[in-house]
């Protein structure tokens, strides 16, 4: 990979990791534009890297006091014992529901890693997808509410869970069907985009850990300082997004998203 072609794909998944928008209906314009070949598996896993950096760092504070929570009622926090009414309560429970939330598409993942080992490259699914997940997203914006990421019960958090196995259609958008199902269950737009990216980072863990041992297995070989670009730039702009989009969402909500999709989608159907 030149420096161009590395500089676009982790333009891309940097930028769009965290937005509603699926990074995968973006990766679809510069490979059919230019011809490029797959990144390989080693780029997908420094670029994944880069933007799990970015959200833990952009959420450093509140995972120190989800941690110590973690580490103060370790039992309850895996759902094996009673919550004890003390300071690190409410970040007890969050834990408990991110972990769980985590369980759906954990097994989603491995089943399909099995029966699909390829993925889904359909340029027709991620096209539809990207504009039938962009009408949900519209819906969704219409019945958000003010409930906020420690309002959540397990109940809420699993089926927030759940959704997020529909992101494993290309298309879909894993912070945009998280946030959607937050606002259907009456989150704010805040609360469900905060929960959205906490839920990304045991969930972007899980697919660089499977990745790397994947990688670990082959005989590939390893382009050092092209991973470290793409992770590094991956990783800025993911911050960057992160920290636009909250503010963004905020000061005026999803419809901007929603008519992008659109837009996307139908190039995607009319062009390739």
């Amino acid at each position: 990979m030149d420096f161009f072609h590395t500089l676009v794909l982790a333009l891309i998944q940097g930028i769009t990791e965290f937005l509603p928008v699926s990074s995968s209906a973006h990766l679809v314009f510069p490979s059919q534009i230019w011809g490029w070949p797959d990144q390989g598996l080693s780029f997908d896993v420094a670029v994944h890297f880069g933007t799990l950096a970015a959200v833990m760092v952009y959420y450093r504070s509140w995972l120190g006091k989800l941690f110590a929570g973690f580490f103060n009622q370790p039992s309850a926090s895996l759902g094996l014992g009673q919550i004890k009414e003390n300071q690190y309560a409410g970040d007890v429970k969050l834990v408990k529901h991110l972990l769980f939330a985590s369980i759906p598409v954990f097994m989603a993942g491995a089943v399909m890693e099995i029966l699909i080992p390829d993925g889904i490259r359909s340029t027709f699914i991620i096209g539809i997808a990207t504009i039938v997940f962009g009408l949900v997203l519209y819906v969704a914006d219409k019945k958000q509410g003010s409930k906020s990421e420690y309002d959540l019960v397990l109940k809420t958090a699993l089926i927030i869970g759940l959704a997020q196995v529909l992101a494993l259609i290309p298309g879909t958008s894993r912070s945009g069907i998280t946030i959607a199902a937050g606002l259907f269950l009456g989150m704010s737009a805040t609360g469900a985009a905060n929960f959205s990216f906490l839920l990304s980072i045991p969930t972007i863990l899980a697919a660089t850990a499977l990745k790397t041992l994947s990688l670990l297995g082959g005989d590939a070989s390893v382009d050092w300082v092209t991973l470290g670009t793409g992770a590094f730039i991956s990783g800025v702009f993911a911050y960057l997004s992160i920290s636009w989009f909250i503010s963004f969402l905020n000061r005026v909500g999803m419809v901007p998203f929603v008519i992008y999709r659109l837009i996307l989608g139908v190039l995607l159907l009319a062009v390739f």
